[in-house]
């Protein structure tokens, strides 16, 4: 190991700054895109790095986009290098400016998914969690099949607002005496350990916060195509969709890993913090949520709104340095170098310079929508969910700003766009393919396979109703 850098990774990361190299050195002549300048040249490089990085994981996925911004800064702004710069060439092209590359790290969205690792980070230290679990586990009684479904609505739900990876390890956690009045060479311990990663995974398609390749998606229709799509619009579709896709994997489950006995003790531990902070969050969460929903209502967007849980539990003092501290600053980080790669492509004009040069026209938009969805569901399950949406949002806003009004018949680009969002939350076959799924897999009582054929079965499903709702709401005008 080389500075932290096994040699192996260290070999791989040397062969893509090789490749990225020769892209960045190659005569404008090679790409054969008509009009593209050198500042475009090397934001396509750029993207290869990232790509590279990314899909290798020689470097970690935050590093890979710190390293974005700080090479777009050097090298295509207003403040690269002087030995870099050439405007006087007419071929040299654009320079972005530092500051709106810069300003990735504090874009709007960062700031709503900062709002929701705040709720998520109280919820845990007050103890709210334990009590919305323990409460809305009553409804379901003792009964076998009643309770797996609890814990699968109960986990979606959570996931809707809270990190999937922060919900999946509390309500594994909480099938501790589950387990306990489950026979131990029975199928529904294995059924109950499926249900969490699988819905962690679905829950977090149905809000903007639920996880970041939504967030992706919804900053670039928002920012790069114009639309203005709120958290309630956003909800409006995707969260009765994912109550479907919850109640099919409760029939799934259960078909497959059936309970050899029928009923359940359940008692969930933890303590509820008491006395009139518990009231403040309580109050918040509520006015936060109901923002979010009613956000075309109130002339309150989305992003604004996180604001106010992170202003009141820092006034009041139930966060504080330690719990910022104990925020996912690398999914912040990973994000902002997605938008970077988007600000890139747009900014210097190589996303126009593509839609004139490339045939559009002459491509399926069906075979855009399946080929681009199964890309994106592919290495999904290989690679963080978030660096594909990062790689793939930019690259078919332009390919949907290039096909216009070719695809209204699929409901326009947002069925697209949302659809990368929901392949990336379909990939769920395999213990890598998500943090939920590696932390089910930990537990030593769900094999390979077991993990294989639900997400397999869950993931086809889902993308074949996800990318139905779109296309139906888009004809509709919802979105």
């Amino acid at each position: 190991m080389i500075g932290g850098i096994k040699k192996k990774n260290l070999l791989v990361l040397l062969c893509i700054t090789a490749v990225t190299a020769v892209i960045w050195c190659l005569p404008l002549s090679a790409f054969g895109i008509d009009g593209l300048t050198i500042v475009q040249q090397r934001v396509i490089a750029i993207f290869v790095f990232a790509a590279l990085s990314w899909l290798t994981e020689a470097i970690p996925s935050w590093a890979t986009s710190l390293v974005i911004l700080t090479v777009m800064c050097l090298t295509v702004s207003n403040n690269a290098f002087l030995f870099l710069k050439a405007e006087d060439n007419p071929q040299f092209g654009q320079l972005l400016k530092s500051k709106d590359i810069m300003a990735q790290f504090a874009n709007p969205i960062i700031i709503l998914f900062l709002g929701g690792f705040v709720m998520a980070r109280v919820a845990q230290k007050s103890g709210l969690d334990v009590f919305l679990a323990r409460t809305m586990l009553k409804p379901f009684g003792h009964k076998s099949d009643n309770v797996l479904l609890g814990f699968l609505l109960i986990t979606g739900v959570f996931s809707m607002f809270v990190s999937n990876t922060a919900t999946a390890a509390m309500m594994l956690t909480m099938l501790a005496p589950v387990f306990a009045a489950l026979p131990a060479n029975g199928k529904g311990r294995i059924a109950f350990t499926l249900c969490i990663p699988v819905a962690a995974n679905i829950g977090g398609m149905a809000t903007p916060i639920g996880t970041p390749p939504n967030a992706i998606a919804l900053q670039a229709m928002n920012e790069q195509m114009g639309l203005t799509i709120g958290f309630g619009q956003w909800m409006s579709f995707m969260f009765p969709l994912t109550i479907v896709l919850l109640l099919f994997s409760w029939v799934l489950i259960k078909k497959l890993y059936p309970f050899s006995k029928p009923t359940i003790e359940l008692e969930i531990n933890g303590n509820t913090q008491k006395g009139w902070k518990m009231w403040v969050v309580y109050i918040t969460f509520i006015v936060t949520i109901l923002m979010w929903v009613l956000d075309k209502v109130t002339g309150v967007d989305a992003n604004t709104v996180a604001m106010i849980p992170m202003a009141v539990f820092g006034v009041t003092g139930i966060i504080n340095a330690k719990d910022i501290q104990m925020i996912d600053w690398s999914v912040i980080w990973m994000v902002a170098g997605g938008f970077a790669l988007g600000l890139g492509m747009n900014g210097s004009g190589l996303a126009e310079t593509a839609i004139n040069s490339i045939p559009f026209g002459e491509w399926s938009p069906l075979v855009i929508l399946i080929v681009s969805g199964l890309i994106c569901y592919g290495l999904s399950n290989f690679i963080s969910n978030t660096a594909t949406a990062a790689l793939l949002v930019p690259i078919l806003v332009v390919v949907c700003s290039g096909m216009g009004d070719m695809l209204a018949p699929l409901g326009g680009a947002p069925t697209i766009i949302i659809g990368i969002a929901i392949a990336a939350s379909s990939a769920m076959c395999l213990p890598i393919s998500t943090p939920p799924n590696a932390i089910a897999y930990s537990t030593g009582l769900v094999k390979q396979n077991d993990m294989l054929k639900v997400g397999l079965i869950v993931g086809i499903v889902s993308m074949i109703l996800g990318y139905s709702v779109l296309v139906a709401v888009g004809k509709l005008g919802i979105i």
